[in-house]
This record gives structure tokens, C-alpha cells and sequence, in this order.
């Protein structure tokens, strides 16, 4: 049985990142993602180009720690006067880097009231 409950524990050593930063609710992220993962380069072989995609917005949610394998969180930016939501795993392989462009100052664990608002109200309070 003691096998048995190392198996969490190696999981976290192969999936988990180490150049996560630390994301709070309101901080507005720019997160560059794979949009097809880079291939093992064979010596000789021409290197394929890399196939990224920024997305920019505000985090809305956090699920679970960012110590655990399987936490994520919600990002919310405003596209052609319309809300576009996307749902990313911290420690997905097809996150290439998050970048943390500014903080807010929220005073709820959840901002979804953001999704009923357009415009200036939906304009957060910066921290300075």
C-alpha cells in the first residue's frame, strides 16, 4: 500500500511547473499559449515554427490552489463589445508563459458580477 500513495505525490514532480507566479483575484494576465505543441528537433531536421496565441484579461476566478496539479483559473477580456470567457490550467504543457501586467482591488472571491456589466462599469479599481 505504500506504493499506492506515493503516485499523487510523483505526479506533482512531473506535471507541476516551477515558474508559476503568484495570481490573485483582479490581476490583469497575459497568458501566451501553444496553439500545437513544439516537436522534438532531430539534429539536421529544419525547426517548424512556433504556433502561439496571447490572451489578455482579468481573472475572475480561481479553482483550487496554485499548489495543486489541477488548478485553474477563469480569464475574462472585453472583444467587440462582447465578453470572452476562457478557462485555463495553471499547469497545462500548452501554456508557454503568464505575465502579470496589474493588480486590482477586489473584495469578493468570485467576480462574475463583471459578466452583467459593460463599459466603465465593469472597470475595476487599480492597487498602486
Amino acid at each position: 500500500m505504500s506504493t499506492l500513495k506515493n503516485i499523487p505525490l510523483d505526479l506533482d514532480i512531473f506535471y507541476k511547473k516551477k515558474n508559476t507566479p503568484t495570481i490573485a483575484l483582479g490581476d490583469k494576465i497575459r497568458i501566451v499559449i501553444y496553439l500545437e505543441l513544439p516537436k522534438q528537433v532531430v539534429e539536421g531536421e529544419k525547426k517548424e515554427k512556433e504556433r502561439i496565441q496571447a490572451f489578455e484579461g482579468v481573472v475572475i476566478s480561481k479553482h483550487l490552489k496554485e499548489t495543486n496539479i489541477d488548478a485553474t483559473i477563469t480569464i475574462r477580456k472585453m472583444f467587440q463589445g462582447g465578453g470572452v470567457e476562457k478557462v485555463f490550467v495553471l499547469n497545462s504543457p500548452w501554456i508557454k508563459s503568464i505575465d502579470i501586467l496589474g493588480n486590482s482591488i477586489v473584495r469578493r472571491s468570485k467576480l462574475y458580477y463583471l459578466r452583467n456589466r459593460t463599459g466603465k462599469s465593469a472597470r475595476l479599481r487599480r492597487r498602486l
